[in-house]
């Protein structure tokens, strides 16, 4: 989908994009705090270091921030993922490692990931999706690392089975920011990753196992 464009009266296009990161940054440690609809513009505009006036050169109103926010924060997360995914081996190996560096990059931003699942819901109509469909292509990067396993007769599944694994993945990954208060008391985040990863595995495997069986066990 085509990105949502916020209207900025700064015709200077390096300092939209350096004034907006400064508000993306003051944004997102109030929403943290306050959330979206407790937090007011005058509140931003301080965070970020200049005036509600100034505010106002960049956005026409409060949403656009929210949707800035959400957008940049599924973006920083592409990004990493794209450069340290071992997408194209199909190994085993290359699988475990991507899905732990994954699990790493989510528990080092669990508060972002927090703000952008808590507030998401009040984004406009015409970006919700937008911002969605960015994160459906992000599970479709752990689908292609999981197709490549299959391809190479590392793991035998079926599509549904590809993408329901990588659907599987993506959540857990994120399960250690939104339950973390509760497994902190049994896991190390170490622990917590081998522990996901094994049970991964099993489950994929396991697949196998049935389909090669005709499903008796």
């Amino acid at each position: 989908m085509k990105r949502r464009e916020v209207q900025a009266s700064v015709k200077d296009e390096k300092l939209v994009v350096k004034r907006r990161e400064q508000m993306i940054k003051g944004a997102v440690a109030l929403f943290k705090q306050k959330g979206f609809h407790r937090t007011t513009t005058r509140e931003i505009a301080r965070a970020s270091g200049f005036s509600i006036g100034t505010l106002y050169e960049y956005i026409r109103k409060k949403e656009d921030i929210l949707y800035l926010v959400v957008d940049h924060m599924y973006d920083q997360i592409r990004e990493r993922l794209e450069k340290d995914l071992e997408l194209h081996k199909g190994t085993l190996e290359s699988l475990k490692l991507s899905i732990a560096y994954y699990f790493r990059e989510m528990a080092e931003m669990q508060e972002e990931v927090l703000v952008m699942y808590q507030e998401a819901k009040s984004l406009s109509k015409d970006a919700l999706p937008y911002v969605l469909n960015k994160e459906i292509a992000m599970v479709g990067m752990f689908e292609e690392v999981i197709r490549n396993c299959v391809r190479n007769g590392e793991l035998d599944l079926n599509e549904k089975q590809i993408k329901l694994a990588a659907h599987n993945l993506f959540v857990q990954g994120q399960m250690w920011g939104f339950r973390r208060w509760a497994l902190q008391k049994a896991y190390t985040l170490d622990e917590y990753i081998e522990s996901q990863i094994e049970l991964l595995f099993q489950g994929m495997q396991g697949a196998r196992t049935k389909q090669e069986t005709g499903g008796e066990r």
